[in-house]
């Protein structure tokens, strides 16, 4: 059986957020290079393949939080300084997708599949 536009829109989301975590995780980030960085990472996935928009935004607070306690002015980019979110749109399918933190676990999700409007 083929997959639907819906599978095969669920699954371009997770080859993006493959992408996105994978690329970017250990790039030093500080707080002065946060917005660059963010703004890099949107635009390297929003070159793949039916990526409508990302947007990423560094959680300054936390990442001030692990500065405060190093002598380094910067600290390396995971998952727990990130909120993401995703649309995705194949052969008329919207994904919605989001990353953020859950119970200290950077969660990547689905969050609605819906025809395009």
């Amino acid at each position: 059986m083929d997959p639907t536009d819906a599978q095969t829109a669920c699954f371009e989301a997770g080859i993006k957020f493959g992408s996105l975590y994978h690329q970017f995780a250990g790039t030093p980030v500080s707080p002065a290079s946060a917005d660059s960085l963010a703004r890099a990472m949107e635009e390297a996935i929003e070159n793949q393949p039916h990526c409508e928009s990302v947007t990423v935004d560094v959680l300054r607070e936390e990442l001030a939080a692990e500065l405060a306690e190093s002598a380094a002015d910067y600290t390396e980019l995971t998952g727990r300084f990130l909120d993401v979110e995703m649309v995705i749109n194949y052969e008329g399918t919207e994904v919605r997708t989001r990353m953020d933190m859950q119970d200290g676990y950077p969660l990547m999700r689905v969050e609605d599949v819906r025809p395009d409007d």
